[in-house]
Order: C-alpha cells, then sequence, then structure tokens
C-alpha cells in the first residue's frame, strides 16, 4: 500500500480534470482525493497498491481528458491515511 500526493499544473481546471481523475481512481479501485487549487493546479491523494497507484499515475500524466493540457506533475510520497474506501472530488 502506497500514498502519493500530486500537484497537476497547466490546463487542468474548467475541463472536466477532476471528474475524468474520480472515474479512473474509482475504475482502478484507488481511494484518496482530488480537488481545485487557488493556483489553477490540481492536487490528489492516490493510495492503493504500488502498482495500480502507479498505472493510475501514468494514466494520470497522459491526460484523462482530451480537453486538459498537463505541463507539470509533482509526486511526493505521502503517509497511509483512512478515506473510509473511497475517492471524492473535494473543494
Amino acid at each position: 500500500m502506497v500514498n502519493y500526493h500530486l500537484k497537476i499544473s497547466g490546463r487542468v481546471q474548467g475541463v472536466g480534470f477532476r471528474w475524468s481523475v474520480y472515474q479512473l481512481a474509482r475504475q482502478f479501485g484507488v481511494e484518496g482525493i482530488v480537488m481545485n487549487k487557488d493556483d489553477g493546479s490540481v492536487y490528489c491523494e492516490l493510495q492503493g497498491p504500488d502498482n495500480i497507484v502507479k498505472e493510475l499515475i501514468v494514466k494520470i500524466k497522459a491526460g484523462p481528458t482530451p480537453y486538459a493540457k498537463i505541463s507539470e506533475v509533482k509526486i511526493k510520497q505521502g503517509i497511509i491515511k483512512n478515506y473510509h474506501h473511497s475517492f471524492q472530488i473535494t473543494h
């Protein structure tokens, strides 16, 4: 089990990015959160089996929606948290 925190920059707000990440996370069975940040980036926390989370990160970096244009993804390892077995879009 791993926990990663991502800060995704580029054209990622107002293009369905959070919803696309939410759908992928649910499909992959990954727990965590995704939210818009005031600086125009999107922040997400992903938690689950190492190989599954890494595969999800690859899909996020590729742009989960055709309207997004990702310029940078910063990744930090986090600590295991209790997300109550869910993935949520937060504000």
